[in-house]
């Protein structure tokens, strides 16, 4: 598509009129992770997480990549504070990243880690942008054995955020304690996609409750820290439906719901585990024998609450071919397998079916916006007024962009993509909405840079930002220029 295509031309005017739909007050930022975008794995004391460990194992990543430069981050902050100010964000949600922080997992926190995150967190201030700092984004130290497996990881979490909040609390807006916890059990230990790669199945229950204990931990932790921001999670939702009417294609579907969905949340909000579905009452046993005073640590009030969308589910029962959970399934199971990996995913007896009838954007994703107003509505009906203000913390989708001949990257689909989803999600809650009486509070755009992408590896590109990785070239890309569009026109 050239600079003067009709696409192109017509642009500006779709960014004016969401511009002017969007709420006084509702915050527009970007994401990023720490283990994604940083690089500088050897500087300033950096210490190995999981995922450096991970992506030495040969088959793990599908381009055989790791994360040890990437888009350099560390050396180039100012530059991409620069590009935050220019596409003019409300905010920056990045993540501090533990191994840098602390590189044993426990302790005093590394001079050289604070000296990087205090030039961020000061050039964000000075640029006028809020920070949201996530605490952990999957980078688990690799010196806490048994990472969250071990229970005393939760503790090691809870001083963590404690030490950081004491540091850096009266800088930043907004605190989240961990992201997409169900996504760490699932891929990192019941299924083996991801780090550590464990394949666990049920046995990978204890993960996520141990994860949920570090939350509370860190929330007590900040607030004793006496922090300024606000203080929330962010959790992965799918709306999830049975492929069939048939009764175990909806068990399965529940099972899934509730692995991915429920377990968090139930937690978090409700303060108790779901009920697991009859037939599986004794492999999950665990959630109804879970200690009343570790349930009353994890269920603290939260000031938001994040939503990571990641489309909808369908759930069949019988062997999957690719591995579930996985938000890339089939594309991460074939090239897996074609890489030679000798840790095939664990088998479970159900898997997830195609959505034909709707588009997937180029990392595997479905492309179904109007199911992010049935998420928005899930969590209204479940949740009811222990539902606190939502923000859709990473929403975007990866598509394999290049430059044209005019070093351009233009990435028409990833407007439509961002657009339509703002749209719906706009569109839920407002009066006569399907999830009319959620307070959605703002939406980050995933990502700001093209970075590492976990078990893709550089595969797909995510960013707003295209990164040229041999020479670190920034390009921002038409969806950059779409989303400056839309802030600049904001009422």
């Amino acid at each position: 598509m050239t600079r003067n295509s009709p696409a192109t031309r017509e642009w500006p005017r779709r960014a004016a009129e969401l511009g002017d739909r969007l709420p006084p007050g509702f915050q527009i930022g970007t994401a990023t992770s720490a283990f994604q975008i940083e690089g500088g794995a050897r500087d300033g004391g950096r210490a190995e997480s999981v995922w450096d460990w991970f992506t030495t194992q040969p088959g793990r990543i599908v381009d055989g990549s790791n994360a040890s430069v990437s888009a350099d981050h560390f050396h180039r902050v100012s530059e991409d504070v620069t590009l935050l100010a220019e596409l003019g964000v409300d905010s920056y949600r990045f993540s501090f990243g533990w191994p840098r922080l602390q590189p044993d997992g426990r302790g005093a926190l590394n001079r050289a880690g604070i000296a990087f995150y205090d030039r961020l967190l000061d050039e964000l201030l000075a640029a006028g942008i809020s920070p949201m700092a996530t605490l952990f984004h999957w980078d688990t130290p690799a010196t806490l054995r048994g990472g969250w497996r071990n229970r005393d990881t939760a503790g090691r979490f809870g001083d963590y955020a404690h030490e950081v909040g004491g540091v850096f609390g009266d800088r930043i807006h907004s605190w989240v304690t961990l992201n997409e916890p169900s996504t760490v059990m699932l891929n990192g230990y019941l299924l083996g996609t991801q780090a550590p790669g464990d394949t666990l199945l049920f046995d990978a229950l204890p993960t996520a409750h141990h994860q949920l204990l570090g939350h509370g931990l860190a929330v007590q932790g900040l607030r004793a820290a006496d922090v300024r921001g606000q203080i929330g999670l962010i959790s992965a939702h799918t709306p999830v439906q049975p492929a069939t009417d048939r009764e175990e294609d909806g068990i399965y579907a529940d099972l899934y719901d509730l692995l991915h969905n429920r377990l968090v949340a139930d937690a978090v909000l409700l303060g108790r585990y779901p009920t697991p579905p009859e037939p599986f009452a004794s492999e999950a046993r665990m959630l109804t024998e879970t200690d009343p005073d570790d349930l009353a640590t994890i269920h603290q009030p939260l000031d938001f609450y994040g939503l990571n969308y990641v489309g909808p589910s369908r759930v069949a029962a019988g062997f999957a071919v690719a591995p579930v959970g996985s938000r890339r399934a089939a594309e991460t199971a074939a090239e897996a397998d074609a890489a030679g990996s000798g840790k095939p995913a664990a088998k479970l007896p159900f898997h997830l079916e195609a959505w034909r009838e709707h588009p997937v954007a180029g990392s595997g994703r479905v492309n179904a916006p109007e199911y992010l107003g049935v998420a928005l509505r899930e969590l209204r009906d479940r949740y009811g007024d222990a539902l606190p203000p939502v923000v859709l913390t990473a929403l975007g989708a990866g598509y394999p962009d290049a430059a044209d001949v005019y070093g351009e990257v233009n990435d028409p689909l990833r407007i439509d993509y961002l657009a339509e989803h703002l749209s719906v999600a706009l569109d839920a809650v407002a009066t006569g909405g399907v999830a009319q009486g959620v307070d959605l509070r703002g939406c980050f755009v995933w990502s700001l840079l093209d970075g590492f992408e976990w078990e893709a590896g550089y595969t797909q590109r995510q960013g707003l930002v295209h990164v040229k990785f041999d020479d670190q070239t920034r390009t921002p890309k038409s969806s950059y220029r779409w989303l400056q569009e839309v802030l600049a026109n904001r009422a």
